[in-house]
């Protein structure tokens, strides 16, 4: 064989072998994009390569806004009512935290004893995003103001006009009552009457750890 045919095999042997190397890398990156979905060579790709989460998407919370008497386990009712400033606050706003919902008056005395119990668990728990509503029933602005001046009161105050969401929970004549509700809107507890802070702190370790309660009478 002569030194030109020699080269020329030679160059072919290089040729083919590029061919056969080339096909592998691309055959490798086809099975990579069907088996991992990698995509190296931003195949029929307008857009960079996202990467989606594993983790599992939480489905929002739908409150009912009536029904029978709430229990334990129950999701709380939802409502909107004004503030002192005349804004709306829905209950719904608060689901994804933990809540205390407090019926009260300002001339309900075991009230005026419970509220600094209240005061002090939402200043030691309001970094875990416990939120205190405080449903006053069918009074004035100023009155519920002075009430909260005179005691410090920094958490929400609501006007429950007409005490349509009183009865909707089934408060009755019973004042103060509070629910209490996890992050899920499941009411953990049910209080009736005046609570001590040991109750409060008892009722909360099942409200910030999002499991159920039992309803005291």
């Amino acid at each position: 064989m002569s030194t030109q045919e020699t080269e020329l095999n030679s160059t072919a042997d290089g040729r083919n072998w590029l061919v056969l190397g080339g096909g592998l890398v691309v055959l490798l990156a086809v099975a990579l994009f069907f088996v991992y979905g990698l995509n190296p060579f931003n195949i029929n790709s307008d857009e960079p390569t996202k990467v989606v989460s594993s983790a599992a998407t939480t489905q929002q919370v739908v409150l009912p806004t009536d029904g029978p008497p709430l229990q334990v386990g129950d999701l709380a009712y939802d409502f909107a009512l004004a503030d002192l400033a005349g804004n709306e606050v829905a209950l719904n706003e608060f689901i994804g935290r933990p809540l205390i919902v407090n019926y009260w008056a300002t001339w309900c005395g075991p009230c005026r004893i419970e509220m600094p119990h209240l005061q002090n668990t939402f200043e030691a728990h309001q970094e875990e995003g416990l939120a205190v509503l405080a449903l006053d029933q069918d009074e004035t602005n100023a009155e519920v103001q002075s009430f909260f001046d005179e005691f410090g009161l920094t958490f929400t105050p609501l006007m429950d006009e007409g005490k349509g969401v009183s009865e909707n929970y089934g408060v009755g004549r019973i004042l103060p009552t509070s629910f209490f509700i996890n992050a899920q809107g499941e009411i953990t507890a049910i209080h009736r009457g005046p609570m001590t802070q040991s109750q409060i702190d008892g009722y909360l370790v099942d409200t910030l750890g999002e499991s159920q309660g039992e309803s005291i009478q």
